[in-house]
C-alpha cells in the first residue's frame, strides 16, 4: 500500500459526524476480537520483507488458522514462487464455499503478507513486535498490510465459526511480493486462474477512512483505479575528449534540454467516471476557487480553466493526466573531461487506458531529439479502470453508516500502485476498501514507527464482516 489517505482529498474540510474515542485492547474481549489480535500479532513477528524469506512462513501460518476452523483442505492452497533473484516466495488462496443462492461468481479477497523492510536499530520499538501502546499497534505491517491479512482471516473465522454460508463463493488471495515485482499476484491471477477466477475484487490494501485530528471521521474512499507506473531511461551519447577543448555537442547539456523540454510540456487532460464523481463529491465540501474548479471540471470534464487550477496543486495534477518527472540524473566520468554520456530516469503514472507505447512516443515528440535514446525501463503494463459498481457502491455506503452514519463515500483513482493493477489487468474489477479508518498524521507505512489505532484495528473487523454479508448472504 502507498498511503492512500495522505493522497487522498488534501484540501477538503468535512463538518464532522461521528467521534471515535481511542481505546485499548483490553476493551475488545470479543473470542473474534482476541482471535484477530493474536493473528496480527504473531503476522508482524514474521520479517516477511524481500531478502528474509519469510513470506512462505506467514502464508504456512495462515493456512493453518483456515484449517484448524474447518476449512477443507481442499480450499487452502499455499502456492509456492520462487523470485528471479531465487528468493522463495509465496501466495495464499482460501476458498470459502457458498450454497450458490445467489447465482454469482466468486468474490475475490485481496492483500498481500510482504512487506517493506525495516531495520530495528533505527526503530523506537521491535518493528517485528505488535506493541500496544497510547492506543496504537505499532510494528511493521501492522498497517501495511498485515492489517489486511489479518482482518480477512479474521471475518472467514468468524464467519465460519458461526455457521455462515454465504450465496456465493468468496476467495481470499493473499499475495506475496506486492512491494516489490508483485509477480505472484500476476501469476496467481493468470497462472492460478482456476483457483482464483472471481467476478470482481476487494482489495484491502487500499481505500479507507478519513479521521480528522479529532479522531472525528469525515469520509470514506473506494479506490476504483490506479495510474500504471512506468519509468523510462534517457541517455545521451558522445565521444567526449579534453575539458580545455569543450564543444557544442555536450551530452549533459543535450540531456539538459531534454529534461526541460518534459517539464514545460503537460499531457492532455482525461477524465472518467471515478475521477468525474470524485471532483463532483468533493466541491461540495472544498471551499474557494478549488472547490469550483472541482465543480466545473465534473460538469464539464475537460474545461481548460478547471484543469489548470486542479495540476497547480501536487496532490491532485495525477487525478487529471498523464504524469512524467525526473527522478535520477548520472553523466560523466571525471571533472575534467567532457561527458561520454548522460542519463536520467523520468518516472511517469499514466492515465488508465493511455497505453505505455504512446507515453513513450509523446516523450520523443516532446524532446524533439533524435540523439536522446529512449528506454522503458523493465515490462510495465497499462491498468484500465474499474467501472462504478451500483451493488459494490450501495453494500460500502451501508457498511460504512452503520459505524459513521452520513459521511460522504467518495470514489477515487490513485497515483500509487498496489495489487489491484496486477488483477484488473487480468480482467477483475477491483475496488479498495480497506476497513481502517486513520488520521493523515498517523499514517506511517513503509516509515519508522508504523501504527494503526487501536478502536480502528476492531472497528474494521465489523466493516468487513458487515460488508460480505451485504454481498454475498445467501437468498
Amino acid at each position: 500500500m502507498k498511503s492512500p489517505l495522505l493522497l487522498l482529498l488534501p484540501l477538503l474540510v468535512i463538518p464532522a459526524v461521528h467521534a471515535a474515542t481511542p481505546q485499548q485492547s483490553s476493551y475488545y474481549t470479543k473470542p473474534y476480537q482476541q482471535q484477530a489480535l493474536e493473528i496480527h500479532r504473531k503476522s508482524v513477528s514474521f520479517r516477511s520483507a524481500a531478502g528474509h524469506g519469510q513470506v512462505p512462513a506467514l502464508a504456512n501460518y495462515l493456512a493453518q488458522q483456515f484449517l484448524q476452523a474447518g476449512f477443507p483442505p481442499a480450499d487452502v492452497h499455499v502456492l509456492p514462487f520462487t523470485q528471479p533473484s531465487g528468493e522463495k516466495t509465496a501466495g495464499l488462496v482460501v476458498r470459502y464455499r457458498g450454497d450458490d443462492s445467489l447465482g454469482k461468481r466468486p468474490i475475490m479477497l485481496l492483500a498481500h503478507m510482504d512487506v517493506v523492510d525495516a531495520l530495528p536499530k533505527d526503530w523506537e520499538r521491535d518493528p517485528f513486535t505488535l506493541i500496544e501502546e497510547d492506543g496504537y499497534f505499532f510494528g511493521r505491517g501492522s498497517l501495511d498490510d498485515k492489517f489486511g491479512t489479518t482482518q480477512l482471516t479474521s471475518v472467514f473465522l468468524r464467519l465460519k465459526a458461526e455457521g455462515f454460508v454465504p450465496g456465493r463463493d468468496l476467495v481470499i488471495v493473499f499475495t506475496g511480493d506486492e512491494e516489490t515485482l508483485m509477480s505472484t499476484t500476476h501469476k496467481l491471477v493468470t497462472d492460478h486462474r482456476d483457483l482464483t477466477d472471481a467476478e470482481f475484487a476487494l482489495n484491502a490494501d487500499a481505500g479507507g477512512g478519513h479521521l480528522d485530528k479529532h479522531g472525528v471521521a469525515t469520509f470514506y474512499s473506494v479506490q476504483t483505479s490506479e495510474k500504471s507506473y512506468a519509468s523510462f531511461e534517457l541517455t545521451v551519447r558522445n565521444p567526449g575528449g579534453h575539458s580545455s577543448q569543450p564543444r557544442t555537442d555536450n551530452a549533459i547539456y543535450e540531456l539538459a534540454d531534454a529534461l526541460k523540454a518534459l517539464q514545460d510540456y503537460q499531457f492532455p487532460v482525461r477524465y472518467n467516471d471515478t475521477t468525474r464523481k470524485y471532483f463532483k463529491l468533493s466541491a461540495a465540501v472544498t471551499p474557494g476557487e478549488m472547490g469550483k474548479a472541482m465543480a466545473r471540471f465534473a460538469s464539464k470534464p475537460g474545461d481548460a480553466r478547471a484543469a489548470a487550477v486542479l495540476s497547480a496543486d501536487p496532490a491532485l495534477v495525477g487525478i487529471v493526466r498523464t504524469t512524467c518527472v525526473a527522478t535520477l540524473l548520472s553523466a560523466g566520468h571525471a571533472e575534467n573531461a567532457l561527458p561520454q554520456s548522460a542519463t536520467a530516469t523520468v518516472n511517469c503514472r499514466i492515465f488508465p487506458g493511455v497505453a505505455i507505447e504512446d507515453v513513450q512516443a509523446t516523450l520523443a515528440r516532446t524532446i524533439n531529439n533524435s540523439a536522446v535514446e529512449i528506454l522503458v525501463l523493465g515490462e510495465p503494463v497499462a491498468s484500465p479502470a474499474s467501472p462504478l459498481r451500483d451493488d459494490v457502491m450501495a453494500a460500502v455506503t451501508t457498511t460504512v453508516h452503520r459505524q459513521h452514519p452520513g459521511i460522504p463515500i467518495i470514489p477515487y483513482q490513485s497515483s500509487y500502485g498496489t495489487d489491484g493493477k496486477q488483477v484488473r489487468i487480468a480482467g477483475i474489477p477491483t475496488y479498495g476498501v480497506i476497513g481502517l479508518f486513520i488520521k493523515p498524521d498517523d499514517m506511517f507505512a513503509h516509515g519508522l514507527n508504523e501504527r494503526v489505532p487501536v478502536q480502528s484495528f476492531y472497528q474494521a473487523q465489523d466493516h468487513w464482516y458487515v460488508l460480505l454479508k451485504e454481498l454475498a448472504a445467501p437468498l
